[in-house]
């Protein structure tokens, strides 16, 4: 059996509203989606985080190499790709097509085997795991946290124990806006709060020092994520805990994170710091030093079920009395490829997500849906009018 073909679909959805955070707007969501079929006419389907159409080109130029070889290799695929990009690609979009390859390759692997990818990893450590809210990011310009009380409610009433919220827009702003969430979700929901490195390190202490008194699970990328060493400074001034690395890439980037003390979790985003592959690989890297992994998602729900699978075959730390709470990234924000790219749709029951036990990523991707919001569909139909 060898891999016979490699699609790619840059699809694309327009926002009713668009939203932003401290560093960019958004008003259309664009994801590359590959899909790879094998000889014996099984597919396998992934998807990379970054720039659709720049990913696109990486995958394509990564297509001559992996064509022809065996998907139950997954290792030595990766292992093809990442040597044909080391000498330019260390890091950035290349490593993101490597990463939508590598999930589509696991798919395929445990469809052919008729195995769901968190027992092709070694096993479910645990079968539901725990989803946070992203959410609360700005939509008006001059008054960016107005509808943050409807949508606090609207996570409350769906059973949400956890929510991440933006900050990033200046000191005191950002101290009011946390205060407030603190306020409206009482003491029994964690909160999270996400700057995208908006702030210098002497910027993210004040703040830090400033918002301690509100229980915060942790502060994520708080300074740029090139400051290794500020941020392992952040970390002994405050006691607030420090995640990042979603900017990161492959088990060498995630080492810079590690060996430098910055953060008390590590984010990697599957979808472009390696795949499966090289997950598997960082999570035995930090687990050496003990330090958490919550992954970044960002995308449609193929990313999520990916993460859903590594997540479930986390272990457990060394010394921990008993199991603590497993969390997942579950963005909230308007996404109609999360919503209907996918089947069976994701459910979340009294505050939690059941890991898929269906062969390979434990989903099907809707054909009709994917063409709808693809690029080529549009082109197409514009050649045609």
């Amino acid at each position: 059996m060898i891999i016979e073909k490699i699609e790619t679909f840059v699809v694309k959805d327009k926002l009713s509203k668009s939203f932003f955070f401290s560093q960019w707007e958004y008003s259309e969501r664009s994801i590359c989606i590959v899909k790879i079929t094998a000889s014996n006419g099984m597919v396998g389907w992934g998807e990379g985080y970054g720039p659709a159409n720049v990913l696109e080109a990486g995958i394509k130029f990564l297509e001559p190499v992996i064509v022809g070889l065996n998907p139950l290799e997954n290792e030595v695929i990766w292992s093809t790709m990442y040597r044909k990009t080391l000498d330019y690609a260390r890091r950035g979009i290349l490593v993101a097509s490597i990463s939508a390859i590598d999930i589509a390759i696991w798919d395929l692997k445990g469809k052919i085997l008729g195995l769901p990818i968190s027992t092709l990893l070694g096993g479910a450590h645990r079968k539901k795991i725990k989803p946070y809210a992203t959410g609360l990011y700005f939509t008006d310009h001059n008054n960016p946290s107005r509808d943050f009380e409807k949508e606090v409610a609207l996570y409350k009433s769906q059973g949400f124990k956890a929510i991440k919220m933006k900050v990033g827009l200046g000191i005191n702003e950002d101290y009011e806006n946390i205060k407030r969430m603190r306020k409206l979700l009482g003491d029994d929901i964690q909160l999270m709060i996400d700057s995208n490195h908006a702030y210098t390190l002497r910027e993210a202490v004040t703040l830090c020092q400033k918002i301690e008194q509100f229980d915060i699970s942790w502060f994520e990328e708080p300074v740029s994520p090139e400051y290794y060493q500020q941020y392992h400074e952040l970390r002994h001034k405050t006691s607030i805990p420090i995640a990042g690395g979603e900017c990161e890439y492959l088990r060498f980037g995630f080492h810079q994170l590690l060996r430098n003390k910055s953060v008390d979790i590590l984010q990697p985003d599957i979808c472009s710091s390696g795949g499966l592959t090289e997950a598997k690989r960082i999570s035995a890297l930090a687990s050496t030093y003990g330090v958490d992994i919550i992954p970044h998602t960002w995308g449609t729900s193929i990313g999520i079920h990916v993460a859903l699978h590594f997540i479930a075959n986390l272990e457990n730390m060394p010394g921990r009395m008993k199991s603590p709470d497993f969390l997942i990234e579950y963005d909230q924000t308007e996404n109609g490829l999360r919503e209907r790219l996918t089947f069976p749709k994701i459910k979340m029951v009294d505050g939690m997500i059941e890991v898929p036990t269906a062969p390979g990523l434990g989903i099907e991707v809707d054909e009709d849906v994917l063409l709808e919001y693809s690029d080529k569909n549009r082109k197409l139909n514009k050649t045609i009018i």
